[in-house]
C-alpha cells in the first residue's frame, strides 16, 4: 500500500470521526429539546480493487422507528378525539347540576308537583298558587338556559372546527415545503435531519387533529394521506375546508393539489377534529333533542291536567295554541263526547252544549241541537251557544268566548272522552294551557294519509343525508307535489330518485307524527339544509310542523313559558272541575274545589308516551321515571367519555414513552460515542503523523 493511500485512508477516518463528534455534540446539546430525534452516523467501508481504502459517511440519519411513529400518530389522534368529547360532555353534565344537590335540574320537576300538591290542600290560597307558578317558571327557565347553553357549545365547536381546519391547512403547507428542503439537502449530501425534525413535529401536531397515514418519499421527505388514501401533502399541499350550516350536519372536504380542482369528501375517524364534529353533529343534538322531548312531555302532561279543569270563576275567554292546521283539518278526526258550559260568576250553568263527535250532533240545554261536520263545526257551535258565547278559528288558533260576564268551561265526558292524537278536545287546541309554546312540539299533528297536506305546491325543502362517520352522502331538493293529500307529500319525500327513498323512508304514525327511519343496511342521518315550504299563508314549514331534522327538535327546550294570563293572575289557575251532573241553572263550580290541583300534582306519575329522541328509543313511562333515567344517562355518557379519554391518554403516554426511548438522546450512550469518536480521531491523526514521518524519512534519503 502506498503512503498516499495510507494518508487518504487516515484522512477519511479523521473526517468520519469528526463528523461523528459533530453529531454527538449536536445530540448532547439538544438533550432537552422537545421533539428532537437523536442523529446517528451511517458509514461504510471504501473498497478499491478489493482492498479497503478508508471509510465513507453515507448519511446522517434520525434514529426513528416507523412502527413506533405510526403507533404514536394513531394514539395521538385517539387521544385528541377522546379529549374533545370528554371535556365537552363534562361541561354538558354540569349544566344540569349536581344530582345530589338542591339545584339539580330534574329535581325542579318534583318541586312543581309538590307545590301543586300543597295547593290542592288549600286551593283558595293565592300564595300557594303563586308558589306553584314560580316552580313551573323555574323549571321552564332552567330548560331554556340549558338548551341555550348546549346550543352555544355547538356553536363553539363549529368555531373550533374552523380554527383547527385553518391550522391543518397551515401544517400541510409547511410539511410540503419542508419536503423540498429535505430533498435538496439529501441530493447535495448535506445533513437534512434538522428539517426532518421540524417536519416530524408538524406531523405530530397534525395527528392530534386528524388521523393520517405517513410514508417516506424516495427522494426524501414524506407523503401524508388521509385514512382513505387522499393525498394531503408530499407532492403539493391539499386544502381542507369545513362546510358548516346553521341547520344541517357539517362536513369536511378537501381539494387535492394534484387532483381535479373540485372538493371531495374527507372522512376522518379520529383526532380532535373528529371529536368536535361528533360533538357538533351527534352528541349535543342528541342531548338537546332528548331534553326537548322531556320538556315537551312535561308541558303536555301539565296541560293535559289543566285542560281537564277550570278556574273558579271560569275565564270569559279560552284561547288555544297555534295548531298549524286549517279549520276543517284541525276539527276533523275527533271521537267521543264533551261539554261546553257557560257559567256565571257563582259557578251556575247558564247554557250547556253537549257535543258528540262520533255522532256529529249537539244538544243544547238537554234538547236536540244542530248536527255538524268538521267543515261547519264553528258555525254550528255558534248557533248552539245562542249568542251567549262565540267560537272562532283564525290562523290555526281556536278561541271560545263567553259574553255578559259569564265564563266558559270545556270538560270531557267521564266515560267517553273526546280524543284526537291521544288528546282531548281542549288539550289538542290548548284552550286552557298552563304552559305555552311558540313551537309545535311534540309534533303530533293528528294528520292522516288522506288529510290535505296544505303546503304550497312547488315549494322546496332541501335535506342532507349523512353516513355514520359524518360524511355527506348527498343533498336532495324535494318539491311539494301538486297532489293534495298527506300521502302525496309522503310519496314525494320517499321518492327513490328525487327524495330519500334510497336511504330510508318517512312515515306517519297513528298520532300524525312524521318520522324518518334509515335502512339498517347502511344507516344514515338526516338534517335540513333549507326549507321554504309554508302551510297555508304564513303557516309553519314542513320542518316546523313535523319536527324534521335535529336542529328543529334540538331548540324546542327553550320555547316554553308560563301562560301569561295565569302568571299575572294566579286565580286563573285551573284548580277545580266542572260538575257534569249539574243541570242548567245549578251550581257546577265550587270555590274550594281542589281536584284540578290534585290532578296537576299527580301529572308526574301518569304514564306518558315518549317519542324516540337523541338516540333513545320510544318509551312508555312516567315523567319522573323518564327524568331519572335521562339524568342517569347524561352522567353515564360523561363518565364513559372521561373513561375513554383516560384510556386513550394512557395508551398515548405509553407509546410516546417507548418512542422517546428509541428516538430520544441518552447521555450515557452519547458519552460512550463521544469517547469512541475521540479515540478514532486520535488514531487517525497518529496514522497521519506516522505517514508524514515516513514521507520525511524518504525525502531525506533522496537528498
Amino acid at each position: 500500500m502506498s503512503l498516499n493511500t495510507i494518508m487518504s485512508t487516515a484522512s477519511s477516518g479523521m473526517m468520519a470521526a469528526q463528523t461523528g463528534l459533530r453529531v454527538v455534540s449536536d445530540n448532547i446539546a439538544n438533550v432537552n429539546t422537545a421533539g428532537y430525534v437523536r442523529k446517528t452516523v451511517s458509514q461504510s467501508n471504501l473498497i478499491s480493487n478489493g482492498m479497503g481504502v478508508g471509510v465513507n459517511i453515507d448519511a446522517i440519519k434520525r434514529a426513528t422507528d416507523r412502527f413506533l411513529q405510526s403507533a404514536s400518530l394513531n394514539s395521538a389522534s385517539d387521544s385528541g378525539r377522546a379529549g374533545a368529547l370528554a371535556t365537552a360532555m363534562d361541561s354538558a353534565q354540569k349544566l344540569f347540576g349536581d344530582p345530589s344537590g338542591d339545584n339539580n335540574y330534574f329535581g325542579r320537576l318534583d318541586e312543581i308537583f309538590s307545590a301543586f300538591s300543597a295547593a290542592a290542600d288549600d286551593p283558595s290560597s293565592t300564595l300557594l298558587r303563586t308558589q306553584a307558578l314560580t316552580r313551573v317558571d323555574d323549571f321552564l327557565s332552567e330548560s331554556a338556559r340549558i338548551t341555550s347553553s348546549l346550543s352555544a357549545m355547538g356553536k363553539d365547536a363549529d368555531n373550533r372546527i374552523a380554527t383547527n381546519v385553518d391550522r391543518v391547512n397551515d401544517l400541510l403547507k409547511q410539511i410540503n415545503t419542508l419536503n423540498t428542503d429535505i430533498t435538496r439537502a439529501q441530493v447535495a449530501g448535506a445533513d437534512a435531519t434538522g428539517a426532518e425534525n421540524v417536519q416530524s413535529g408538524l406531523i405530530d401536531e397534525l395527528s392530534t387533529m386528524m388521523n393520517i397515514q405517513v410514508s417516506q418519499r424516495s427522494s426524501g421527505g414524506v407523503i401524508v394521506r388521509s385514512t382513505e388514501g387522499l393525498s394531503l401533502a408530499g407532492d403539493g399541499a391539499a386544502v381542507v375546508s369545513y362546510e358548516k350550516s346553521s341547520t344541517a350536519t357539517g362536513f369536511l372536504q378537501v381539494v387535492q393539489a394534484n387532483g381535479a380542482n373540485y372538493p371531495v369528501a374527507l372522512n376522518i375517524s379520529s383526532g380532535e377534529l373528529k371529536g368536535l364534529m361528533d360533538l357538533r353533529n351527534t352528541e349535543l343534538p342528541n342531548l338537546t333533542d332528548q331534553l326537548g322531548e322531556f320538556v315537551s312531555r312535561s308541558a303536555e302532561e301539565l296541560n293535559r291536567a289543566s285542560n281537564a279543569s277550570t278556574s273558579v270563576p271560569a275565564p270569559d275567554t279560552l284561547t288555544g295554541r297555534n295548531t298549524g292546521l286549517d279549520e276543517a283539518t284541525a276539527l276533523s278526526g275527533f271521537t267521543g263526547k264533551m261539554t261546553i258550559a257557560l257559567t256565571d260568576s257563582s259557578g251556575v250553568i247558564q247554557r250547556r252544549v253537549n257535543v258528540d263527535f262520533s255522532a256529529g250532533t249537539m244538544t243544547v240545554n238537554g234538547a236536540a241541537g244542530p248536527a255538524f261536520t268538521s267543515a261547519n263545526f264553528i258555525a254550528q257551535l255558534n248557533t248552539a251557544l245562542g249568542g251567549q258565547g262565540t267560537a272562532s278559528f283564525n290562523g290555526g288558533v281556536l278561541s271560545l268566548n263567553a259574553s255578559g260576564g259569564k265564563g266558559v268551561v270545556v270538560a270531557d265526558d267521564a266515560t267517553n272522552p273526546t280524543s284526537k292524537a291521544g288528546k282531548g278536545f281542549s288539550h289538542f287546541f290548548g284552550l286552557n294551557d298552563i304552559v305555552h309554546s311558540n313551537g309545535y312540539s311534540p309534533y303530533e299533528t293528528g294528520l292522516t294519509a288522506t288529510d290535505p297536506h296544505g303546503f304550497t305546491p312547488g315549494d322546496v325543502i332541501s335535506l342532507r343525508l349523512t353516513d355514520v362517520e359524518g360524511g355527506r352522502i348527498r343533498d336532495v331538493n324535494i318539491s311539494v307535489p301538486a297532489g293534495a293529500t298527506m300521502q302525496d307529500l309522503m310519496d314525494a319525500l320517499n321518492n327513490r330518485n328525487s327524495g330519500v327513498g334510497l336511504y330510508g323512508n318517512f312515515a306517519l304514525d297513528s298520532k300524525g307524527q312524521m318520522n324518518f327511519t334509515s335502512y339498517t343496511g347502511a344507516p344514515v342521518t338526516l338534517s335540513v339544509v333549507s326549507d321554504d315550504t309554508e302551510r297555508g299563508t304564513g303557516g309553519p314549514s314542513i320542518t316546523e310542523l313535523f319536527g324534521v331534522g335535529p336542529t328543529e327538535r334540538a331548540t324546542r327546550g327553550e320555547r316554553f313559558s308560563v301562560n301569561t294570563l295565569m302568571d299575572q293572575d294566579p286565580t286563573r289557575l285551573p284548580f277545580a272541575k266542572l260538575n257534569l251532573s249539574a243541570a242548567v241553572g245549578a251550581i257546577a263550580l265550587a270555590v274550594g274545589d281542589g281536584r284540578g290541583a290534585l290532578a296537576l300534582a299527580k301529572a308526574g306519575d301518569n304514564t306518558t308516551n315518549f317519542s324516540a329522541a337523541g338516540g333513545t328509543g320510544a318509551a312508555s313511562t312516567s315523567l319522573l321515571r323518564y327524568g331519572a333515567d335521562f339524568g342517569g344517562s347524561i352522567a353515564r355518557k360523561a363518565a364513559a367519555a372521561t373513561s375513554r379519554k383516560d384510556a386513550a391518554d394512557a395508551v398515548n403516554v405509553e407509546v410516546d414513552t417507548q418512542r422517546k426511548s428509541q428516538e430520544g438522546v441518552n447521555l450515557d450512550e452519547e458519552l460512550i460515542n463521544l469517547t469512541t469518536y475521540q479515540q478514532a480521531f486520535n488514531a487517525s491523526a497518529r496514522l497521519i503523523q506516522a505517514t508524514k514521518d515516513m514521507f520525511d524519512v524518504l525525502t531525506n534519503m533522496t537528498r
